[in-house]
């Protein structure tokens, strides 16, 4: 019933910038804990940051100070900006909302930072 929609995604240069959005169709989209999680082939999904409905934030170390995360909550969208990018940010980026037994998960976005 909530669509999920990640989007820009694609491939970077190391040390460059790209801003992923995460649109969905929640109707009570406030409500929702966000969360931006990656993965890579054979590996878990980990955790990247997270916002609460409240907007307080949270990022794991390998990201801090690199990324930022965000939301609008009127245009129903969530945001990875993503800067100052390494090779090991490569991974599919999926988008997490969460409010109490509620949980949708988008389909990914491929980021690949390379040279």
């Amino acid at each position: 019933q909530v669509q999920v929609v990640e989007s820009g995604g694609g491939s970077v240069q190391p040390g460059g910038s790209v801003r992923l959005s995460c649109a969905a169709s929640a109707v009570f989209f406030g409500r929702y804990a966000m969360g931006w999680y990656r993965q890579t082939p054979g590996k878990e999904r980990e955790l990247v940051a997270d916002i609460t409905s409240g907007g307080i934030i949270n990022y794991t170390d390998a990201v801090k100070g690199r990324f930022t995360i965000s939301r609008d909550n009127a245009k129903k969208t969530m945001y990875l900006q993503m800067s100052s990018l390494k090779p090991e940010d490569t991974a599919v980026y999926y988008c997490n909302l969460i409010w109490g037994p509620l949980t949708y998960w988008g389909q990914g976005t491929q980021v690949t930072v390379s040279s």
